[in-house]
């Protein structure tokens, strides 16, 4: 049988307005960007090399929807204007701040994957910039 779960709005709205309070919990919430196999979950350490670290607005994410998908919308994300490392992007982790605890993880991609961003081969030195970051549940 097919998967087909779902959560109604209003516990959809209360997992996403939790998610934003967990992400503004420290001074500046970071997105770090790896190459290499995305861990099997956000407790495990990256495999991977650090090849960028992205700074999110001091409130990361605006206030949630009642569409189905519930969305929630990342504010201002900066670009990280001189990358790491060189590698082709793989994963990304959300941080309280840089050096902080992790609450979220994901795949990156240009397009069609949790974080998309302006391209995933990264040159050290380079800009690497965020061009849509929502998180998306499917409510009913």
């Amino acid at each position: 049988m097919a998967l087909g779960f779902m959560v109604s709005d209003a516990v959809a709205q209360s997992m996403q307005t939790a998610l934003a309070a967990a992400t503004d919990a420290g001074t500046a919430a970071v997105i770090n960007i790896y190459d290499g196999a995305v861990p099997v979950n956000c407790g495990a350490g990256p495999a991977g090399n650090l090849l960028a670290q992205l700074t999110c607005s001091s409130v990361m994410f605006s206030a949630t929807t009642a569409a189905n998908p519930s969305v929630l919308s990342a504010a201002a994300i900066g670009s990280d204007t001189s990358a790491d490392s060189t590698g082709t992007a793989s994963f990304f982790r959300i941080l309280t701040q840089s050096g902080g605890t992790v609450i979220a993880q994901g795949t990156v991609g240009t397009a069609t994957c949790d974080l998309i961003l302006n391209t995933t081969s990264i040159t050290s030195g380079s800009t690497v910039a965020v061009t849509a970051a929502t998180i998306s549940l499917p409510t009913g």
